[in-house]
This record gives C-alpha cells, structure tokens and sequence, in this order.
C-alpha cells in the first residue's frame, strides 16, 4: 500500500466477518410503495444512528421504545414483516401491545406502509436494519414479549444453509430480549428448514418448545395458500424462554 492510501476505515462490532441471512436487493419501489414510504416514513420509521449508510445499527445506540409510542406496554419485534400481513393482524387484535417490526429492505418497509395509508395503526413501528445485529444491542435484555420470525428465507441449497438466520448465535440473542417466559413464534413452508429449527433450538438450553400449532393471531397470507396448493406443509413453532 502507498503512502497515499486512505487507511481502512473499522467496521463496527457484530459485523466484521459475520454471516448475513439476506442479500441486500435495490431500493427502487413501486411508485404506490413509494409515495407510501414518503408519506408514512416520518410517523412510522424510526431514525437511528448507524454505520456509513449500511444496515448495521451503531452498537451503542439503545432504543427507547417507551419514547417511540408515548407509553410503556408489552412489546412483540418482528423480523422481517414481509408484506405486513402478520404485523398488521397483531397490531388490530392487541392494541395494547406496541409492535416493532426489524427491516433490511427499504421496500418491504414502503409495501407495509402502503397498507397503512387508509387504516393507520399507532402502535406499529419500523427499524431499517439487519435485525441480528439490532437485536444484539439496540434493545435492553429482558424487554421483548414475544418475538416473531414467519417465513425467512430458507436458503435451500445445501452450500449455503450456515447463512439461514436461525442458528445458535441468533437464538442466543433471542434469548437476550425475551423476557423470561416470553415467546419466540417461527414458521416455515420448507421442511427442510423446520427440521433445522428443530434442531437448533431444541438443543438451546434457554428456550423449550411449547407449541407447533398455529397461533391464532398469524394470518394465512396468499403465498402460504400457494405453498399449500403444491403441497408444501406448513410448520409453526413456538418456544418459550426458560
């Protein structure tokens, strides 16, 4: 290296040489989406502070949800919302309970806020960021009722089932947020992927599995009849923090 060169600039904790669950897509939204997003943004997204405009939120930070909804109640974070059909359903049917849903594409964040143009909620809010380092450190221990992982990607492949995001590590932060007793709610269509979350978090010796019914308040959305039609099973899992 010369002289000249700019030094290497340090990438912040939790992120040097970690496995992402997801490949970052683009931006661009369908012009509904759009105007949804810069419409809503302001009174549904959260701004927090990160690194160099990526998805990692800065460490240090700590989310103060109390601030964020103007109250103290039970808290339920989602990761990765998909089209909102769950968070959406939730947020209805406990409007006592605040929701956070965990985001790492932009657009999926303008897709729900679309659905929220003509039924707004006030206990729904959004936080763009890569949900496995977020949750390591952006919110206090013990602080999260329940958290909901519906359908993630399920990286099929063999060569690339490490980057599927139910592993010990991220059950390991999991167990940070739940408040003892607090529920970890998880679904897949892929058989494959339900017997990997089997695997893992039977063996985790913070959580027991209570559940594999699905809870009343998860939706059936239209990929799931999809899924269904071709003969996927549906697999729901619910594990409680010790």
């Amino acid at each position: 290296m010369s002289d000249s060169a700019a030094p290497r600039r340090e990438r912040p904790s939790g992120y040097r040489g970690r496995i992402r669950s997801f490949t970052r897509r683009g931006d661009r939204m369908p012009p509904q989406h759009q105007a949804a997003y810069d419409q809503l943004a302001g009174t549904y997204v959260v701004d927090v502070p990160r690194h160099d405009g990526s998805t990692t939120v800065d460490p240090d930070y700590r989310l103060k949800v109390a601030d964020v909804f103007g109250r103290a109640a039970p808290l339920v974070v989602e990761v990765g919302p998909g089209s909102g059909d769950a968070l959406i359903a939730g947020a209805k049917a406990l409007p006592d309970t605040d929701f956070v849903a965990l985001e790492v594409w932009r657009p999926g964040i303008g897709q729900c806020l679309s659905r929220l143009i003509d039924d707004p909620l006030s206990n729904i809010a959004f936080v763009e960021a890569d949900a496995e380092v977020a949750l390591a450190t952006m919110l206090p221990a013990g602080s999260v009722a329940e958290v909901w992982t519906f359908f993630p990607d399920p990286w099929p492949k063999r060569k690339h089932h490490h980057r599927r995001i139910v592993r010990p590590e991220f059950a390991d932060t999991v167990c940070r947020v739940l408040e003892p007793g607090g529920l970890w709610r998880l679904a897949t269509d892929i058989d494959d992927y339900a017997k990997h979350m089997r695997r893992v978090l039977d063996a985790h010796e913070g959580l027991e599995l209570v559940s594999t019914e699905r809870p009343p308040l998860r939706p059936i959305t239209r990929f799931e009849r999809r899924g269904a039609e071709v003969g996927r099973t549906i697999s729901d899992l619910a594990y409680r923090r010790r």
